[in-house]
């Protein structure tokens, strides 16, 4: 590996970058983008009758179909491996508890902003929250690693879930929940949009509690990968790689034919739907998802190492350099487009609207972090976390004859 050139002056102090987990970043970018868009457009939000009532219904529910195999949790999941594998590469370049607890409180600030402001779906709240937790398992072991991360991942929220089943349904109901946003998002005013954003998103976190378990055992799965080098140095691993590639497809096969053949089997065997025979049930629907997103991962980097393929997954790097301000940047162009304040798009034509917004967008973005990049260090918004994390006003310009790469993100 080349070291990286030398800074100009002024310039911020850099860890070098990765292409390679820069590009698989922007991947990961485009699934949680098609994912969001979902609920961007108001489809995730309608009842089953609305959807199949839509002229539009029977491309749809393929749609929905392909991307319940393929995108949904699978985007999250490499996101959030690549969160962990960052934070292992920060720690090692910026030991310590201090840089640490300030980069995540500057994130829990950014995510505040942009789900009350902005969108109830915001997940760097959540993953703020979660980093923070991070530092307490730096003393494992790489073993004791791994175990963790499946125990929460896996194990934890299946336990935990007949208790927590009664709390939640102390709760509004799901279908009041959903009608009301729609209501409100589709035909009501910005003040209306903006305050059932609020109150969908506080009671999207109280329900979706498992959610800090999928991420915080996502993110030990990636800060091991961070610490053995899994894709900072993939020409070491390759074995490993090919090995959680295959075997990581073949188990996601294996668990989403459990998963669905699971009413069929309950029917025929009760016993599958109490005691232990029940929780092994409920901890296997978790279990594909986090394999094919590892699958995925470990795909993406066997391909990126060809470099017939690497010339074209370049392409996403920049994207991947500033994934905080893409991502931010998808909401602010989504939810105007399609709340009833804005453009107004809304569900009524079906989920089309949304591969065309996904087909326009995307690209150009891909373009303009490249434009971006040529002329400054950071994104706008990674160098805002950036800032708030040193409290210090970095520089961002690039000066016209600097050659030098970004800042590092987890």
């Amino acid at each position: 590996m080349k070291p990286p050139p030398p800074l100009s002056i002024g310039a911020p102090v850099r860890v070098p970058r990765q292409p390679l987990i820069d590009a698989l970043r922007g991947f990961a970018l485009l699934g949680v983008f098609l994912v969001n868009l979902r609920f961007y457009s108001l489809d995730a939000l309608l009842d089953d009758a609305t959807q199949q009532a839509l002229p539009s219904a029977g491309l749809d529910q393929v749609l929905r179909t392909g991307m319940g195999w393929l995108v949904d949790m699978k985007a999250v999941t490499i996101f959030s491996l690549l969160f962990g594998l960052g934070f292992a590469m920060q720690m090692e370049a910026r030991p310590g508890l201090g840089p640490h607890l300030r980069r995540m409180a500057a994130l829990a600030l950014i995510g505040l902003l942009h789900a009350t402001v902005l969108w109830w779906g915001d997940i760097l709240l959540t993953y703020a929250v979660v980093g923070l937790l991070l530092p307490l398992f730096r003393h494992l072991g790489n073993r004791a690693l791994v175990v963790a991360g499946l125990v929460c991942a896996l194990f934890l929220p299946p336990l935990l879930s007949p208790w927590m089943r009664e709390w939640v349904m102390t709760l509004a109901p799901r279908a009041q929940m959903y009608a009301h946003a729609l209501d409100a998002l589709s035909n009501g005013t910005l003040w209306q949009a903006w305050w059932q954003n609020l109150v969908l998103g506080g009671w999207v976190r109280l329900t979706n509690w498992a959610l800090l378990f999928f991420v915080l055992g996502r993110f030990l799965l990636g800060y091991w990968a961070g610490r053995r080098g899994l894709l900072q140095y993939p020409e070491r691993h390759l074995r490993l790689l090919r090995s959680l590639c295959v075997g990581g497809a073949i188990v996601a096969a294996a668990f989403l034919c459990v998963e669905t053949w699971a009413p069929a089997l309950k029917a025929q065997w009760p016993v599958l739907r109490a005691g232990v025979p029940g929780y092994l049930l409920r901890v296997s629907y978790r279990v594909a998802p986090l394999a094919l997103g590892i699958a995925i991962a470990c795909g993406f980097a066997l391909l990126y190492l060809r470099p017939w393929a690497e010339r074209g997954l370049r392409v996403l790097v920049p994207a991947g350099r500033m994934t905080l301000s893409n991502y931010l940047l998808q909401s602010l162009v989504c939810v105007p487009l399609f709340a009833g304040f804005g453009l107004g798009i809304g569900y009524s034509h079906g989920l089309w609207p949304m591969l065309l917004v996904a087909a326009i967008v995307f690209p150009l973005q891909l373009w303009l972090s490249a434009w971006w990049l040529r002329r400054f260090y950071f994104g706008p918004a990674e160098w805002l976390w950036r800032s708030l994390s040193e409290w210090q006003r970095l520089p961002m310009r690039r000066p016209a004859t600097a050659a030098t790469q970004g800042v590092a993100l987890p």
